[in-house]
């Protein structure tokens, strides 16, 4: 894929991304007073207590943390995530004032839910855009930078504390409630969207009958494995541990077959996102 393809594509995601962002908070989010946190989450509490337009709010706020993250972060980062957030400011008051959109639904839950998944697919496109939408991702961003907390916790303390005040706000609780289920479903589905459902299992198996197990998983299965030299960290003995990767639908019977062989074998078995290699279709590329 060529570098003007490439740049083409991921204009098409950060516009579909945005346009998506700007449907949940339309359709589900901004009708039933469910804050996803943010600055957009910051927005909607300033709608509801000064009347002022939420996308054009979460664009004014967002001025001063373009600059912070410019400074600290690189210019390249701003450039794409200044347009993510652009179009998805511009696009929530479209919807709100040039085209109003009527809520989908009138029950909250409903809202709640579908609004944290239409609003996690909305991010994980403008994300796999390589872009951003700027709020609390950038202010992450910074206090890791300058903190010893990870960027992921940093989000989730800024966000912590914009639903925790929808609640006064809004003069009830049950809104910080729905907002941080509203999180936690949003931040479950971008995962989804950059990282894709785990289609394969990664197996290791400590056992003192590796040449067994070795002959089930390769001859019985029909399953390529590798033999990984380890070391007993209290004995100090040396430790054989097969490493293999097979479909979902053949766990159960490797996991039958293993505890057959050896009672006492020690078994991880952990997702796998992408496998390239013989035996294993790759990912279409993004």
């Amino acid at each position: 894929m060529n570098k003007l393809t490439r740049h083409v594509l991921d204009g098409l995601m950060l516009l579909i991304g945005s346009a998506v962002m700007a449907l949940s908070f339309n359709l589900f989010l901004i009708p039933h007073k469910v804050v996803p946190g943010g600055v957009t989450g910051i927005s909607m509490l300033l709608n509801h207590v000064l009347g002022t337009p939420v996308g054009i709010m979460t664009m004014v706020l967002n001025v001063p943390l373009f600059i912070i993250g410019i400074k600290v972060l690189g210019k390249s980062y701003g450039i794409k995530s200044l347009a993510g957030m652009v179009v998805s400011s511009l696009l929530i008051d479209f919807f709100t004032y040039i085209v109003p959109l009527q809520s989908a639904t009138d029950d909250i839950i409903l809202a709640c839910v579908f609004g944290g998944i239409t609003l996690g697919a909305g991010l994980g496109l403008v994300f796999k855009g390589g872009g951003s939408t700027g709020g609390s991702d950038i202010v992450g961003s910074v206090l890791n930078r300058v903190t010893n907390l990870s960027t992921g916790s940093a989000i989730l303390a800024v966000d912590f504390l914009i639903i925790s005040a929808a609640g006064l706000v809004f003069s009830n609780l049950e809104l910080s409630l729905y907002g941080f289920l509203n999180l936690y479903l949003g931040t479950r589905t971008i995962d989804l969207v950059l990282e894709g459902v785990s289609y394969t299992r990664a197996v290791f198996v400590v056992s003192e009958k590796v040449e067994e197990l070795t002959r089930i998983i390769t001859h019985g299965m029909g399953r390529g494995a590798t033999l990984l030299h380890g070391q007993g960290a209290f004995s100090h003995m040396p430790k054989e541990v097969i490493m293999c990767v097979m479909s979902k639908k053949e766990i159960p019977r490797l996991r039958h077959m293993v505890r057959s062989a050896d009672p006492k074998a020690f078994l991880i078995i952990t997702d796998v996102y992408e496998v390239l290699g013989e035996g294993f279709k790759p990912r279409a590329a993004s």
